[in-house]
């Protein structure tokens, strides 16, 4: 096996007289500690501010599994505040790693952490790493990457020995130096570039599995992949890259569980890809195929997997499991009339697809599909507007759906022999098929399936997707999609499912360890850096849903697992109109991306706008679950971090090179919803709402600079109070389902849901079971909304880096109040408090003032008229008051 060793410094810490360990303030800040050999993970309480009644480590060391009950990686509360974990097992240097608390809820490490790695900590960090690492190139010879070894490098070819995956020894002939860390070994006689080899440094007594890299990093080819009619050849054509397969069969289909009707080989074309072509058009015929390659470790051909797969570049998939289909391009939507928002401009609306229309008054055939989102005239027994027509009133310039490429989703047979009485699931709403937000693509070039209107034919998703975008683009709207280029479907749930790129090539297409098996958070990690045809899905991917659909941009799941060479070239590849955003969080657990800075990046060298989780965490808190009402919810939920927040509203933190650097948001489909971090009682919504709270929230991010995006169903207080805080795993086939609750509710159907009928509803409502103001809330994210398009708001649509005095503070005493005059033409006031708070002396800049919002109203237009300060004059002085949780809002004009 590839061994990477390293040099780890151990140094003694002080015995306490008990004979217990003692943890200075530098193992408390770095979570760890290394004594006489063992190792230790400490979590101090006083520095997280926090006290909860669980701790778990989890890290690239484990996998990052997220099981939660394995007791291996549980602390243990050893005195007042602090948790230890002696750790039995083998920890390697340079391992990231992070804690988790009570129901699964992330900690982030430290400010001030010397080992902090964007949002994690590294594991001995100082330490100086040895490695030893091979590659075959060609045929002919195989090169060595080393580094840290003792002595000079060794140029006798005695000195290595080189087998392949049976254990037959190969002899080599030579060792050249190339340069400073490189050699190459050359066999005796050519080697077979598909199989498995293994190299030993006899002298340092190292294996290393000899990679494909350095043979992989030149395949690439231009060619146009998947199944598709050639007019002008008069042929239908089917290709797939497999770089290491000895043959490849294709297998067609008149109807999915039909019998094959016709066998096909493929044959080599060119760096990898295989193909074959009928001459006569095959439009709507199913497909799929067997990969055959070596039965080694680390492949999974067909000879030792007997499995058919399907196409990665298919444009439809049946279900996921099913074949693919043979399937014609849509024709291209109008384009939007004005063209793209600029990335300053973006006012963004996270939305899936069937949690937006489960409960729409149209056709149950239409429920959960692109034509009921897009039905016009809609409305709920209020009266009010719902659906569709609420997305064109609420005033938002972008749709974001969440993911739309066909993912995976179990079979309902299977899921409903298992789950169908469940009484937790049934109250959930997943009793009867397996609910997901998406986040597990299979197909990448397909529309996932499910999305058509019952009753249509497999493909017709394609052409309802895209009369979506043109609905939207015919509003003024643009569309951008959820991608999820990072992880695929096929290792989800702790089970393995063959869909493609596992079976194709395992070791090209996704980062593996030492042993040749998966790695990464999420199942799998696909391995963009060094793999050039992986590089191209991504971009590829991207280009049939801007030009075969129209769609205007992206927002990149886990992007900071995705190379940032890969994420530079996809922003040249697709022009900058497009509006890119993403993740820049969670770490690959491969060591080598991690080490590479021209592969990991974080907000400080990101390649595309990243989430501004620090404006976040300013605004309403982090997204743990909160705990404390007063602390835990940001400065809108009083925690007084006036700092924090005043560089939240002025693109102030170090990561914000400009205001579009990042995109400023309060809560997101894998947050809690705000209505329940602002809750009354019990953490749920849908009993109470201290909803002036809620509008702090939004009157601070929509009076921030640049790119905004919010929750699909905040503006009349989504809640997801319906799902309990409990973790559960439930059984399913040879593998587990887990649930986390309202933590992460990406399983939950019901707590998902827009509640239309409760759009327009007020306290009193439904014989007094509505407890919070709908209408109201609804009126006052609209009117913030259109604030911000505005003519005014385009002192916030900016995209260079505001001058200090652009954002003029007005600072009382105490730190949960707030003033800020934005450019000379905005004021804004905000008590924070539970009790009045005064401002004094607020001098406004030349000028006539027109109140245009309160607590309970924003009118950009008329303003607030018929109040004391209705009207303010620039050049003079005025003291004021404002209650509990209050707001205020001018706008100056000559």
């Amino acid at each position: 096996m590839e061994k990477i060793w390293f040099m780890v410094i151990l140094w003694l810490l002080p015995m306490g007289v008990t004979g217990q360990v003692q943890f200075s303030t530098e193992n408390r800040l770095t979570g760890y500690a290394v004594i006489k050999g063992n190792i230790y993970f400490v979590f101090d309480e006083k520095l997280y501010g926090i006290h909860p009644s669980k701790v778990v480590v989890e890290g690239s060391f484990r996998n990052w599994d997220h099981d939660m009950a394995d007791q291996t990686w549980w602390l243990t509360k050893t005195e007042k505040g602090l948790w230890v974990l002696n750790s039995k097992q083998a920890i390697p240097p340079q391992a990231q790693f992070k804690f988790r608390i009570d129901n699964g809820t992330w900690v982030d490490p430290p400010s001030n952490a010397p080992n902090r790695k964007g949002d994690n900590m590294v594991f001995a960090y100082t330490a100086v790493p040895e490695i030893f690492r091979t590659e075959i190139v060609s045929p002919d010879y195989i090169r060595i990457i080393h580094a840290g070894l003792s002595g000079q490098p060794n140029l006798d070819a005695s000195a290595y020995r080189l087998t392949d995956a049976k254990g037959l020894e190969i002899r080599v002939k030579e060792v050249f130096y190339i340069r400073p860390g490189e050699l190459q070994i050359y066999p005796e006689h050519p080697l077979d570039i598909r199989k498995l080899y293994y190299l030993t440094d006899k002298r340092h007594k190292i294996e290393s599995i000899v990679r494909f890299d350095g043979w992989f990093r030149t395949r690439y080819t231009p060619k146009k992949l998947g199944a598709f009619y050639d007019r002008e050849r008069q042929q239908t054509i089917f290709r797939i890259f497999a770089p290491r397969a000895t043959s490849v069969e294709l297998y067609l289909y008149k109807e999915p569980d039909n019998p094959v009707y016709q066998t096909l080989d493929l044959v080599p074309a060119n760096s990898g890809v295989w193909e074959t072509s009928v001459g006569k058009d095959l439009n709507g015929i199913y497909y799929d195929y067997t990969i055959h390659g070596p039965a080694e470790p680390g492949d999974h051909f067909y000879e030792t997997n007997p499995v058919h797969i399907t196409d990665p570049y298919g444009q439809v998939s049946v279900d996921t499991w099913g074949p693919c289909r043979v399937w014609t391009d849509v024709t291209t939507p109008r384009p939007l009339k004005t063209g793209r928002p600029t990335m300053e401009d973006v006012i963004a609306y996270e939305v899936h697809v069937q949690d937006f229309t489960r409960y729409l008054p149209v056709d149950e055939k239409k429920k959960g599909t692109f034509t009921g989102f897009i039905e016009r005239g809609l409305r709920n027994a209020q009266g009010e507007k719902i659906g569709f027509d609420h997305l064109l009133d609420l005033g938002v310039n972008v749709i974001h759906l969440m993911p739309v490429q066909e993912f995976l989703h179990y079979p309902d047979k299977a899921w409903q022999e298992a789950f169908i009485n469940d009484p937790y699931m049934i109250e959930q709403g997943i009793n009867k098929e397996n609910y997901q937000w998406g986040y597990r693509t299979s197909h990448a070039m397909a529309i996932e399936s499910r999305y058509r209107e019952k009753g249509t034919e497999w493909g017709a998703q394609n052409a309802q997707f895209r009369d979506l975008v043109e609905a939207f683009h015919d509003a003024g709207i643009a569309v951008i999609v959820d991608l999820v280029v990072n992880h695929t479907a096929e290792r989800m749930d702790g089970r393995m499912d063959y869909f493609n790129f596992s079976v194709l090539d395992m070791q090209y297409y996704y980062r593996t360890n030492a042993n040749l098996d998966f790695i990464g958070a999420y199942g799998t990690e696909t391995k963009s850096e060094e793999r050039p045809m992986v590089q191209r899905w991504i971009i590829d991917q991207c280009k049939n849903l801007t030009g075969q659909y129209g769609v205007d941009g992206f927002r990149i799941d886990l992007a900071g697992q995705t190379d940032q060479q890969t994420l530079r070239k996809l922003r040249q590849a697709l022009g900058s109109d497009i509006i890119i955003y993403g993740e820049p969080w969670i770490a690959s657990a491969d060591p080598d991306y991690e080490d590479n800075p021209d592969y990991d990046w974080y907000k400080d060298d990101a390649p595309i706008t990243f989430f501004q989780d620090e404006s976040r965490n300013a605004f309403k808190g982090p997204p743990s679950n909160p705990v404390d009402k007063w602390k835990n919810r940001g400065y809108a939920g009083g925690n007084g971090d006036r700092e924090a927040v005043k560089k939240a509203l002025s693109a102030g933190f170090e990561s914000d090179k400009t205001p579009v650097s990042g995109i400023n948001y309060l809560d997101i489909h894998d947050n809690w919803a705000l209505a329940d971090r602002f809750a009354l009682r019990d953490w749920d919504g849908r009993q109470g709402v201290d909803e002036n709270r809620v509008k702090i929230a939004a009157v601070l991010l929509f009076t921030s600079p640049g790119p905004v995006v919010i929750h699909g169903g905040t503006e009349f207080l989504r809640s997801k109070g319906h799902a309990p805080l409990v973790e559960l795993r439930k059984k399913f086939q040879d593998g587990y389902i887990d649930i986390h609750g309202k933590r992460d509710t990406y399983n939950l159907a019901i707590p998902n849901a827009f509640i239309w009928s409760n759009k327009g509803k007020i306290p009193g409502d439904d014989n007094d079971s509505i407890h919070c103001n709908y209408k109201n809330m609804y009126a006052y994210w609209r009117g913030l909304i259109h604030l911000r398009s505005s003519e005014k708001g385009k002192i916030f649509r900016i995209s260079q880096k505001p001058s200090p005095d652009y954002y003029a503070w007005i600072e009382p005493q105490n730190p949960r109040l707030l003033g800020y005059i934005v450019n000379r033409k905005m004021l804004v006031v905000l008590n924070t408090d539970s009790v009045a708070g005064e401002f004094k002396s607020i001098t406004l800049p030349a000028g006539h003032w027109k109140l245009i919002g309160n607590t309970d109203r924003i009118d950009y237009i008329d303003g607030i008229p018929n109040e004391p300060d209705s009207f303010l004059e620039g050049d003079q002085s005025y003291d004021m008051v404002l209650e509990p949780a209050e707001i205020k809002i001018w706008y100056g004009e000559d």
